[in-house]
């Protein structure tokens, strides 16, 4: 699973980032982290504000921090949906 958090930083950014990992240690899961700062490669997302949470090349959120269990709603393989 492919994981991209998009943000320039900012402290919400840095948090999603843990709720990810978080999420990931607890389920289980294995996968790959980006944290993507170019404004550019973020607005190619369509997203207008940040953080961004994108799983497998899907936007899954904008704009704030998820809770947990949302997140790990939206981290779930496909196969198990």
């Amino acid at each position: 699973m492919n994981v991209k958090i998009l943000g320039t930083g900012c402290p919400n950014c840095v948090r999603l980032e843990a709720l990810v990992k978080e999420v990931a240690r607890e389920k289980g899961l294995s996968l790959e982290v980006d944290k993507v700062t170019d404004i550019v490669e973020i607005m190619s997302y369509g997203i207008m504000s940040t953080p961004g949470l994108v799983v497998d090349g899907q936007v899954m959120s904008s704009g704030r921090v998820p809770p947990k269990g949302e997140i790990a709603t939206m981290m779930q393989p496909a196969d198990t949906q």
